[in-house]
């Protein structure tokens, strides 16, 4: 009797599971997405009383207390600055807090093939979009009224896919390696706390001293808040050098991310 080795078949990536199920990813998202703000006072008036509520903390503490000023920007062009920068980082760390634990929490569909594990990222990352989804329409709004609002607008989303990309891959990454390393979700918040800090969302670059400079250039989400402000309220194009990076940036993390997942899915059911 001849023995054959086991083949084992192969696993479809996380990316052909993102876009075979897709239909049914929209569906619970939204699905949760409601039964999020049921019963609530306001109900989704929160996802607009969130990011306003936050902005006008942010614009009061700049221009009243602290008088910044930045030059070539009047006091609204000023404010709507800062909500360019604001509302992309408020949506970055929202997903990537909430979703490092996504598998960890959705242990009980790991094996499901219902709605598969590889969609909880995604999931967790669509859940947070209200903010951008309220919030980048009424800085349109506002910057179109105040006059600096251009035909550059026309690549927000551009950027905003990339970095929704971005977000998914990474979070592939980090929920999984938070099954073994459950610090991680305490380690995401602080460094996503560091990030918002060294992000120029109420100065600019250039306001930066030389010899702190690197923080801002080390700080991968700076460059996706760069090129909101820019093409929304300085009226000016992204560099090459900053389309670049986030595109190889985004493109990358997704498609390393998805390739992780389906490598390393089976192997973290022996730690849930």
């Amino acid at each position: 009797m001849r023995l054959y080795p086991k083949v084992l078949a192969p696993q479809p990536t996380a990316i052909s599971a993102l876009l075979g199920y897709r239909r049914l990813l929209w569906s619970v998202t939204w699905s949760e997405l409601r039964s999020r703000y049921a019963g609530s006072l306001l109900g989704v008036g929160w996802a607009v009383l969130y990011p306003v509520s936050i902005l006008t903390i942010y614009a009061i503490v700049y221009t009243t207390i602290f008088c910044v000023q930045v030059e070539g920007l009047t006091t609204l062009q000023y404010t709507l600055y800062i909500f360019a920068g604001l509302v992309p980082m408020l949506m970055t760390t929202e997903a990537l807090c909430s979703g490092v634990s996504c598998v960890v929490v959705n242990k009980a569909v790991m094996s499901n093939t219902v709605f598969p594990i590889d969609l909880a990222p995604a999931k967790a990352v669509l859940l947070c979009q209200t903010t951008m989804a309220v919030g980048i329409p009424v800085l349109m709004l506002a910057a179109a009224c105040g006059g600096c609002l251009s035909w550059g607008f026309l690549l927000v989303p551009f950027v905003w896919v990339l970095q929704l990309m971005a977000l998914v891959g990474a979070l592939w990454i980090l929920s999984l390696l938070n099954v073994v390393l459950r610090d991680l979700q305490i380690i995401t918040g602080l460094v996503m706390t560091v990030a918002m800090i060294a992000s120029p969302i109420a100065y600019t670059p250039s306001m930066v001293p030389p010899n702190l400079r690197f923080l801002v250039l080390v700080n991968p989400v700076a460059y996706y808040l760069i090129i909101y402000q820019k093409v929304l309220v300085m009226r000016q194009l992204p560099t090459a050098g900053e389309w670049g990076f986030v595109l190889v940036l985004s493109c990358g993390l997704f498609f390393l991310g998805g390739w992780f997942f389906a490598r390393a899915k089976r192997v973290m059911i022996d730690y849930l």
